[in-house]
């Protein structure tokens, strides 16, 4: 048996996103920019994608900016909004366990001269908002905070968040990449000015994503060129991709409640799996608000890496960790945030479903973790074991 667990790293493009982006791709070709009629028949096919996205967000149209991907969307949020502030002495406030496209923009806003206050989840590897709120000062021009973590799949009280930074006179921009497709997303209702998201998470081509900017928010642009996307994101248009995530939102909103409730109980078949079958196991995020698809477990004694060899040679795809940072000799920043020890945090793996899996692959890769753990364990030199 071969089983795909790895869906927070990415997902495989839906039959029906493939046959809509084939049709732009052989017929509405033209550049959206162009005014002769192939270049305006692409430019419908795009604003159509727009109002698709928006309004499966709860925006409107006006309020997207179509992107590359979860990364850019979230370097033209932070950086477009904070280079543009006018106020001489600057301050950002973001969390320990974002992804590393917001810490790294962060970093260099560093650089610039900014102050950024990165604060620290509980145990469950959920911020509180209190942390946030006495973070808070005058120079304050941005708080980003992201809505699921990639890694423990924890749900982070982004509305909560919000409101407290609204109230002190700062911009919020949340990453949304891991909770669109997975939870109900109002942008509206969440509070935040600035959201990202991605279409490979969602069942949609990879290369392509989106920016929500509420009306108002004054995002300066980061690249120099054209004037697209109401001079935010210069460049050609990717109407083919544009029209990939606005059909791949649609179909996971469509589905959302059913397929929660189906990946919740896979997800809880998993771990009570797992739990019953191997000794000597943490999952990570426990009693915490989590998205239904992910599950982050620390197996004593295991090395990660090793673990995630071994299942592969069983024929299952899992993750040690964000997908960016494989390879990474580092233990992952989100487990080293939650207290885990440098151990610790190398002996965890990450299993994430989606429409691939059912309850037989479930089972299995509980009985090939079992296997693959008590080997591993034998092989483990003593002072690993303990």
């Amino acid at each position: 048996m071969r089983a795909y667990f790895d869906h927070n790293a990415t997902t495989p493009v839906a039959s029906e996103v493939l046959e809509a982006m084939r049709a732009v791709f052989l017929e509405d070709f033209g550049n959206a920019s162009s005014v002769h009629a192939y270049g305006q028949a692409a430019r419908r096919r795009l604003e159509q994608a727009r109002r698709e996205v928006a309004l499966q967000l709860g925006v409107a149209p006006g309020e997207i900016v179509f992107t590359s991907g979860g990364t850019e969307a979230d370097n033209l949020a932070i950086l477009g909004l904070v280079r543009n502030d006018p106020r001489p002495r600057k301050h950002v406030i973001t969390t320990a366990i974002e992804h590393p496209a917001v810490l790294e923009a962060c970093a260099q806003l560093e650089r610039e001269g900014v102050e950024v206050t990165r604060v620290p989840p509980d145990s469950r590897g959920v911020v509180d908002p209190d942390a946030v709120r006495r973070a808070l000062r005058a120079q304050t021009v941005l708080v980003s905070v992201m809505h699921v973590n990639n890694e423990l799949g924890t749900i982070q009280p982004v509305a909560e968040i919000a409101r407290l930074a609204r109230e002190a006179g700062a911009w919020v921009h949340s990453d949304g990449v891991q909770a669109v497709g997975k939870l109900r997303v109002n942008l509206r209702e969440l509070g935040v000015d600035l959201y990202s998201i991605s279409a490979h998470k969602i069942y949609g081509p990879k290369g392509v994503g989106a920016l929500y900017v509420r009306q108002g928010v004054p995002v300066g642009r980061i690249q120099f060129g054209g004037h697209q996307e109401r001079d935010r994101r210069p460049g050609t248009e990717n109407v083919p991709g544009a029209v990939g995530l606005a059909t791949a939102l649609s179909l996971v909103g469509r589905d959302l409640d059913r397929e929660s409730w189906r990946l919740t109980r896979l997800r809880e078949r998993f771990e009570e799996g797992v739990l019953a079958r191997i000794p000597e196991v943490v999952i990570n995020g426990a009693g915490a608000p989590r998205c239904p698809n992910t599950s982050n477990l620390t197996f004593r004694g295991v090395d990660g890496e090793a673990l995630l060899i071994a299942l592969d040679l069983a024929g299952f795809a899992v993750s040690s960790g964000a997908a960016c940072s494989s390879g990474a000799s580092e233990p992952s920043h989100v487990l080293s945030a939650i207290g885990l020890g440098r151990r610790e945090a190398r002996g965890s793996v990450r299993v994430s479903m989606g429409r691939l899996n059912d309850e037989r692959q479930v089972d299995a890769l509980v009985e090939a973790l079992a296997e693959a753990v008590t080997r591993l364990r034998a092989l483990a030199p003593a002072e690993e074991r303990v």
